[in-house]
């Protein structure tokens, strides 16, 4: 499909889309809409930043306003998410349109989603936690959903949303059209969505954990105490908005804390955050009124900020498939953008783990990947890797680590001094700071 008329979609929609600026399909839309269309479960996957969320908000409400009772509920795994996704859907719906359309997240008061409901809005937007809320309340009725979607399913079942997700789909009649979309698809999540779907149809835009050709990528392998300077010096040498990921809550406040004592305008986002708060920091960030925004992995899904030019990996991330969603919040719509990665000794299994998802048809992996491997060998691959994608790698002296064989041989031998130094009975036995165990006799 070249242009969205060929869809044969109602006047309506077509107009919102001109609005918008919607004119030519990604590839994923492609696919995905005439299938959609004639009622087809789908298991879509594509890299992040292709269109997804029209490749199934699209058909959806063309199906919603050609219908009278109809209704559709988008489940996402994070608040932010699910914001991007209204105002998508309010987009394609424009403001004439009588269909309405209510975000149900956490950390917003229960009493303005309820005034929400109270509209009898026929698309439902929200994280599991917060429809289950509503659910038991008697709030929200899913009696009359014909369309569910699974955005970014993965994601939800690694945070644990599986039993919620199960919880809300016995509110949902038997009979209902089903779509699950995600950048990535591991086996298990395949399995799993074999409950979920009826004879799905698959689609797979690219090779799947395919980093986007327009991401340039660095590596710099640096000590964990110097990972602070090393940020310091990307950050003044690089223009326009950065994102970095932090492994940890208190991390993020921490980085942030100590970027602004260093005159650089920043902020944290992470989950302790009301969403009041967090939608202000984000306001903030999208206006360039702060140049770097440091976040958990809650970033790495919904954040859509067309000007972010790089990601710095300051931790890397535990799950190597999130480092997928980490790098796509840059290079966007056809962008391009940089991926920064700073990988310490005491993180080189997980970026092996990394390179394996990326470029699985390496050699290397199979030999390396496990942890006990030294750091100096797990460096060497990295080079390697590099010169094999085109990636700028900057590396320092690497600091020597011992095998644990040889700490667990040192420690045997302090043992073995401490028993035996009352064994030297030398009068003119010099004190040293090492003792040495005296022979023993035959």
């Amino acid at each position: 499909m070249k242009n969205f008329d060929d869809f044969g979609l109602c006047k309506a929609l077509n107009v919102s889309l001109n609005k918008i600026g919607f004119k030519t399909p990604t590839p994923i839309q492609s696919k995905a809409i005439p299938l959609i269309l004639k009622g087809h479960d789908i298991l879509g996957s594509a890299s992040t930043g292709t269109g997804k969320t029209g490749a199934f908000a699209i058909p959806m409400i063309q199906k919603i306003i050609t219908s009278r009772d109809d209704c559709a509920l988008i489940v996402t795994p994070t608040r932010e998410l699910a914001k991007q996704i209204i105002d998508v859907v309010r987009d394609l719906l424009g403001p004439s349109n009588n269909v309405k359309a209510s975000c149900l997240i956490g950390g917003e008061a229960i009493s303005k989603q309820l005034k929400q409901l109270r509209r009898n809005p026929r698309i439902i937007i929200g994280t599991p936690g917060r429809i289950n809320d509503h659910l038991e309340k008697k709030s929200l009725s899913l009696k009359k959903t014909s369309y569910l979607v699974l955005d970014e399913t993965d994601r939800m079942l690694d945070m644990g949303f599986g039993i919620q997700i199960d919880q809300i789909l016995k509110f949902i009649p038997e009979k209902k059209q089903t779509l699950m979309f995600s950048a990535t698809f591991p086996k298990n999540i395949i399995t799993l969505s074999k409950k979920y779907l009826l004879s799905p149809e698959r689609i797979a835009i690219d090779a799947e954990n395919t980093i986007l050709e327009n991401i340039k990528h660095e590596v710099i392998n640096v000590d964990s105490s110097k990972k602070y300077k090393a940020l310091i010096l990307q950050l003044e040498k690089r223009d326009g908005s950065i994102l970095i990921f932090a492994k940890t809550k208190y991390s993020t406040e921490k980085l942030a804390k100590n970027l602004k004592n260093d005159g650089i305008k920043a902020a944290a986002l992470n989950g302790d955050l009301r969403q009041s708060r967090r939608d202000k920091i984000m306001k903030s960030f999208r206006e360039k009124k702060i140049r770097v925004l440091i976040a958990t992995d809650i970033a790495s899904r919904g954040l859509d900020v067309p000007h972010l030019k790089h990601v710095i990996n300051y931790n890397l991330p535990q799950v190597a498939e999130d480092y997928i969603h980490r790098i796509g919040r840059t290079a966007r719509a056809g962008s391009s953008g940089n991926a920064i990665c700073f990988v310490s000794p005491e993180e080189g299994h997980l970026w092996l783990n990394i390179d394996a998802l990326i470029d699985p048809d390496s050699k290397h992996h199979s030999s390396s990947r496990r942890k006990g491997k030294s750091s100096s060998k797990k460096f060497k691959n990295q080079k390697s890797l590099s010169r094999k994608k085109k990636v700028d790698v900057s590396f320092k002296e690497k600091p020597k680590k011992q095998s644990k064989f040889k700490s667990k041989e040192k420690k045997s031998k302090r043992r073995n001094n401490t028993s035996s130094r009352k064994t030297i009975r030398s009068s003119d036995a010099k004190p040293k700071k090492r003792f040495y165990p005296a022979k023993k006799k035959k």
